[in-house]
């Protein structure tokens, strides 16, 4: 059983639609067919296809600016691509 409140676990089907188009335009949440299941990849390409970065249209720009440390340490401390995220997360905050 869960510990968390009532009003966590429960989501709308507003929210539900929400995390169904998510999934559907996630890039890296592919459909595995029949045939590709039939061919697993190995743990070393596993992990060197998800080190990969993507390359976007609009390149960015190396900056270099001042951060409070525990800002910084949240970010690093979800893994690698942690400056892709700040810059989303940037991005959102200014409604970009």
């Amino acid at each position: 059983m869960s510990k968390l409140p009532q009003h966590l676990l429960e989501i709308t089907d507003q929210e539900e639609a929400e995390i169904q188009r998510e999934i559907a335009n996630d890039p890296d949440d592919e459909e595995v067919s029949d045939e590709n299941a039939k061919r697993p990849m190995s743990l070393k390409d596993a992990l060197n296809r998800s080190r990969v970065r993507e390359v976007s249209d609009v390149p960015r720009e190396q900056i270099s600016i001042m951060l409070d440390p525990d800002l910084i340490d949240h970010f690093k401390s979800s893994g690698d691509g942690w400056q892709g995220r700040l810059n989303d997360t940037l991005r959102k905050a200014v409604g970009l």
